[in-house]
C-alpha cells in the first residue's frame, strides 16, 4: 500500500470523525483522519465541554449564595468573568490534546487542511504546504456544522454573538436578547441569567424548548421565569439596529412589532452542515438543507462513502455522531451492526433546571396511535433531592399501555441529564413496566423518582 493509500480517510475530528477513526484503526484499517482546524472539533473546543465548564461555574456560584439555606455562611460572593472563561478554554485545550495523544495511541495518522473529494475513493487535501492527493476505498464525512446565521442577524464579535463569543465574551452583558430557546440558547441564556445579566428569550414557536414534551417545557419556562428571565414565545426578531454600544431589537409578537434596547444579543438559531467545497454535488451526494441524506447506515448512495453526525441527519447531538462512527468502522470491516435508532438517542439540555428527555413525547405517542399511560413523579416527593435542596423537578414516562413498552421518558431537575441513561438503557433492553417495576432502586437517590413514576403509570406509587 503507497504512503498515501488507505482503508479509510476520515474527513473531521470532530466526536463523530475521530471516534469513527479509532475504531476503524482498533479494527486493524490503515486510517487517516484529515482536520481542517481543532481537533476534537467544535463539541470539544466551543460547544459541549467548554459550555458545560461555563455553566458549572454558574451553577457553584447560585449554591454560594444559597450558601445560608445549608447551614453555611458566604459574604462578598462575586465572579471573575475573565477566570471563567479561562478555566473553561483551559478544559478544552487539555481535552483537544486527548484527542491528539489518542489518535497516536491508536495508530491513525491526521493531516491538518480542508479536503475535497475529487472522486469515489479519492481525496484532496490543501494543507499549509500545498495539496496532498489521498486515497482510499472507504471514506466518512464528519464535516460536523456551524451556527445558523440569519439575514440580519448575523454575529459581529461585539454586540451581536454567536455561541464562539458568547464563551469568550468580551464583557458581561448588562440587558440580553437571547434568540432561540433550543439548547445552545438556553443554556447560554441560563449562564448569563445566573450571573446577573437581565435576560429576554425570543422563540419563534409556541413554547420555550419546543422539541421537549410540552409539560416539561411549560415546567422549564415557570422555572425560568421564576429565576428572572423573560421567555416570549410566538415571537420573532425582525431587525436588529446596531449603535454604539446598544442595539435596537424589533420584535414582532401577534402581528406587534415593538422596539426595545439591549447592550448584547446572542443568536442561537439553529445550525448549518459543512457540507460546502467537499466535492458532494460533483459526487452526486443528496443534500437536503445543508446536511447530507443518508441511509440507517449512514451511507451516502456512492459506494464507499459515508456520513456522520452534525453533517448528516437529526438529531444533531455528539453522543449520536460516536456511536455512528462506530458503527460505520465495525460496517466497513466487515461486521454487521446494529443501525442508530435516533428516537433511542437521549437529548441533554444543561440549563437550570436541567432537561433530558428520550423517545416519544405524550403527543407523539397519542399521534402514533399508542394507548398510552403515563406516569409523573415530583421531584418534592423524593427525599434525596429534599436534601440535596434541590425539590423543584419531575420525572415523566409513558408507556404503552397493551404491551407495557416504554415509549418515552422525560425529566427537569437536578442531574437528569445522568439519570435519563437508565431509561435509555430500558429501552435498548427492549424492557417493559414490570421489568422497571421489578428492579430495586438504590435509597436515597434521585433515581428512586424513575421507580415511582413507572408506578405512578400504573397507578402503584407510593411516595404521592
Amino acid at each position: 500500500m503507497a504512503d498515501n493509500a488507505y482503508d479509510v480517510i476520515v474527513i473531521g475530528a470532530g466526536p463523530g470523525g475521530y471516534v469513527a477513526a479509532i475504531r476503524a484503526a482498533q479494527l486493524g484499517l490503515k486510517t487517516i483522519v484529515v482536520e481542517r482546524e481543532h481537533m476534537g472539533g467544535i463539541c470539544l473546543n466551543w460547544g459541549c465541554i467548554p459550555t458545560k465548564a461555563m455553566l458549572r461555574s454558574s451553577e457553584v456560584y447560585h449554591l454560594m449564595q444559597r450558601a445560608k439555606e445549608f447551614g453555611l455562611l458566604a459574604q462578598n460572593i462575586d465572579y471573575d468573568l475573565d477566570a471563567v472563561v479561562a478555566r473553561s478554554r483551559g478544559i478544552a485545550k487539555q481535552l483537544n490534546g486527548g484527542v491528539t495523544h489518542l489518535l497516536k495511541k491508536n495508530k491513525v495518522a491526521s493531516l491538518m487542511g480542508d479536503a475535497t473529494i475529487t472522486a469515489p475513493g479519492k481525496v484532496v487535501v490543501k494543507t499549509a504546504k500545498g495539496a496532498e492527493a489521498l486515497t482510499a476505498k472507504h471514506i466518512i464525512i464528519a464535516t460536523g456544522a456551524r451556527a445558523r446565521e440569519l439575514p440580519g442577524l448575523e454575529g459581529d464579535g461585539d454586540l451581536v454573538w454567536t455561541y464562539k463569543t458568547a464563551l469568550t465574551p468580551p464583557r458581561m452583558p448588562k440587558k440580553l436578547l437571547v434568540i432561540g430557546s433550543g439548547a445552545i440558547g438556553i443554556e447560554f441564556a441560563s449562564f448569563y441569567n445566573t450571573l446577573g445579566a437581565d435576560t429576554t428569550v425570543v422563540e419563534v414557536m409556541d413554547r420555550v424548548m419546543p422539541v421537549e414534551d410540552a409539560e416539561i417545557s411549560a415546567f422549564a419556562q415557570k422555572a425560568f421565569e421564576k429565576q428572572g428571565m423573560k421567555i416570549r414565545t410566538k415571537t420573532m426578531v425582525k431587525k436588529l439596529d446596531r449603535g454604539m454600544g446598544s442595539v435596537t431589537a424589533h420584535i414582532e409578537q401577534v402581528g406587534k412589532i415593538t422596539k426595545e434596547v439591549f447592550d448584547t444579543v446572542i443568536s442561537a438559531v439553529g445550525i448549518v452542515g459543512n457540507v460546502e467545497n467537499l466535492g458532494l454535488e460533483a459526487l452526486g451526494i443528496n443534500v437536503d438543507r445543508t446536511h447530507i441524506t443518508t441511509d440507517a447506515y449512514c451511507r451516502t448512495g456512492v459506494m464507499g462513502v459515508y456520513a456522520i453526525g452534525d453533517v448528516a441527519s437529526a438529531p444533531w447531538l455528539a453522543h449520536k455522531a460516536s456511536h455512528e462512527g462506530v458503527m460505520v468502522a465495525e460496517l466497513i470491516a466487515g461486521g454487521s451492526p446494529h443501525s442508530v435508532k435516533p428516537e433511542s438517542i437521549a437529548g441533554c439540555t444543561y440549563c437550570t433546571p436541567q432537561v433530558a428527555s428520550v423517545g416519544h413525547t405524550e403527543a407523539q405517542a397519542r399521534d402514533a396511535g399508542y394507548e398510552i399511560r403515563v406516569g409523573r413523579f415530583p421531584f418534592m416527593g423524593n427525599g434525596k433531592a429534599i436534601a440535596l435542596g434541590e425539590a423543584e423537578g419531575m420525572v415523566k414516562t409513558v408507556f404503552d399501555s397493551k404491551t407495557g413498552e416504554l415509549l418515552g421518558a422525560h425529566m427537569i431537575g437536578a442531574e437528569v441529564t445522568e439519570l435519563i441513561q437508565g431509561y435509555v438503557v430500558g429501552r435498548q433492553l427492549e424492557t417493559t413496566e414490570e421489568d422497571l417495576m421489578q428492579t430495586v432502586f438504590p435509597h436515597p437517590t434521585l433515581s428512586e423518582m424513575m421507580h415511582e413514576s413507572v408506578l405512578d403509570a400504573w397507578d402503584r406509587a407510593i411516595h404521592i
